[in-house]
């Protein structure tokens, strides 16, 4: 059996056929299947694998791009997801877009764009993402902005594409160029792929306007006509498989944009960073937590964090836990955390602000318990980690600080 073969996994509850995956890591199997989408396969409950045809895959040789001297250099770095592979159905051959001429072969109108130059940074779904995964991203991008290049576009598997955008954007302090995180829905082998888009869009803003921050650009509607250019700490995915599943959420876009780079709607023109380039790593044996309040709670929920370093509370409403009546031991054992970490509360209505004066509940919690603000779970998860990697004593304060418009004081009307 080899990378590439049609195979039939049998497990004791399943059955899966398709093509065998370059990424299949030690202990999961990875199928292609014949929907376009990838599976995970834990291999100790594989029962058996029966190759039904060998790979016919021929070798392709890399063609080297001709440089444009009047187009700026975009660097694409590619981290995994469905972006940036497709798979040849009639050899099972699996084709990873990682060089401009594999990219420019399969989305043309880039070349008109710019140069492109790229880079496998790594290549895992993105739920195995750590906080080393992130610093070694940062050191990347970094080693780009050095070399002198007008823009980063990161591509990235779409499930937790916005906590890698919210981790960058805390990272990098005084970064000067626009780094823009897009992923896909679809896998570029299907028809209704919004991968093109999406890249397409992605460079233009990056040529078109003078931007400098972190970034996602994603599928604004079903249609494929433009797409929203949004926070790298305000954007959220909230569908499973629509196309424009990415949201601003209590906040608006930054921009909208066309294909032909044309800005839609928001902002083309931006301040320009000043200062040195700074890059915050995060600690990678930090332990921060997230823990979602509900019905029917039980205490041991709540005390299995102990030895952590942070913990964010994702409450009901407007921040509240269950904490009284049967739950006074939810009470007691979240105020004994309090001593051993700072503990962040966010709201799991995802859009809205959190408010802990408005009922008891969440009066009694404020004793030791940290108002999140309007700040997305996720956002709250990475920002806490960076504090506690990079000004520890300060974090109480500073969490509730807006430091990259993760906080509005104000929050936009715009709901889904």
């Amino acid at each position: 059996m080899a990378v590439c073969d049609k195979v039939k996994v049998k497990t004791s509850k399943e059955e899966f056929v398709g093509v065998l995956m370059p990424d299949s890591i030690n202990n999961k199997l990875v199928l292609k299947l014949e929907s376009g989408y990838n599976v995970g396969i834990e291999k100790k409950k594989v029962k058996s694998i029966k190759v039904l045809e060998k790979s016919r895959v021929k070798k392709e040789i890399s063609k080297r791009v001709k440089k444009n001297s009047k187009l700026p250099t975009i660097s694409i770095l590619h981290t995994g997801g469905t972006i940036a592979s497709k798979i040849d159905y009639e050899t099972g051959g699996v084709s990873a877009q990682f060089t401009p001429s594999e990219i420019l072969k399969n989305v043309p109108e880039l070349g008109k764009i710019a140069n492109l130059e790229c880079k496998l940074i790594s290549n895992i779904f993105s739920e195995d993402l750590t906080f080393k995964d992130y610093n070694k991203l940062a050191k990347e991008i970094e080693k780009e902005v050095k070399r002198g290049v007008k823009g980063v576009i990161i591509t990235h598997g779409t499930d937790t594409l916005h906590y890698s955008s919210a981790a960058l954007s805390f990272m990098f302090e005084n970064l000067p160029i626009p780094v823009v995180f897009v992923g896909a829905q679809r896998s570029s082998d299907r028809g209704s792929s919004d991968a093109s888009l999406n890249l397409i869009c992605a460079a233009q803003f990056i040529v078109n306007t003078n931007y400098s921050g972190v970034c996602v650009c994603m599928h604004k509607s079903m249609d494929d006509n433009s797409c929203l250019i949004i926070s790298g700490v305000k954007a959220r995915k909230l569908h499973s498989s629509r196309r424009d599943a990415f949201k601003a959420v209590n906040d608006i876009p930054i921009s909208e944009i066309d294909i032909k780079g044309k800005i839609l709607s928001g902002k083309s023109k931006f301040s320009k960073v000043e200062g040195k380039l700074k890059v915050h790593l995060l600690k990678e044996n930090l332990k921060v937590g997230i823990l979602r309040g509900h019905p029917h709670m039980n205490v041991k929920e709540v005390s299995c964090f102990s030895g952590f370093d942070g913990l964010i509370l994702e409450g009901t409403g407007l921040g509240h836990f269950p904490i009284h009546e049967s739950n006074k031991g939810i009470f007691k054992e979240l105020k004994k955390l309090s001593k051993e970490m700072p503990l962040v509360m966010t709201s799991q209505t995802v859009f809205g602000r959190v408010n802990m004066d408005v009922y008891s509940t969440g009066r009694e919690l404020q004793e030791f318990v940290i108002s999140g603000e309007d700040m997305l779970t996720e956002v709250a998860f990475i920002k806490l980690a960076f504090l506690l990697s990079n000004f520890k004593k300060e974090v109480n304060s500073l969490i509730r600080e807006d430091l990259k418009g993760e906080i509005n004081k104000r929050i936009s009307d715009e709901f889904l």
